[in-house]
């Protein structure tokens, strides 16, 4: 009788428990431009302006996309490391010598499953 308690007792130790991960999504990452907070910004030429957000999804950001037309300028792909849910990113757009121009942003993720995310845009008119 003392073995059979004795056995029973050990079986009742804490245990790790089994855990499993959350299912994907199958939906892309979202991109927010916080600044400039309106789709159409108008801005002096000269100093740098910038295009401040974030790229969001639980699966996790592979990679956000820079699109910028109009300019001057391109913008490498960004892989977060490590992958992280939340991406915040500001690109320096240059005005200088582009007054009467529009510049044209366009910013999207994609996931660590492969899902596109919508793009977030912005039209930036140089004075």
């Amino acid at each position: 009788m003392a073995v059979l308690g004795a056995v029973l007792l050990g079986g009742c130790e804490e245990r790790d428990r089994l855990t499993f991960p959350s299912p994907p999504d199958g939906v892309g990452p979202i991109t927010m431009i916080d600044q400039p907070n309106a789709g159409d910004t108008t801005v002096p030429a000269g100093p740098d302006f910038f295009v401040n957000g974030r790229t969001i999804d639980p699966d996790g950001v592979d990679t956000v996309y820079f699109l910028v037309t109009g300019g001057n300028q391109n913008f490498n792909p960004f892989r977060p490391s490590p992958p992280s849910d939340t991406v915040r990113f500001g690109l320096p757009i240059t005005t200088f010598g582009l007054s009467g121009d529009t510049i044209l942003v366009q910013i999207h993720g994609v996931d660590s499953q492969g899902n596109r995310g919508a793009t977030s845009t912005r039209e930036i008119a140089v004075e």
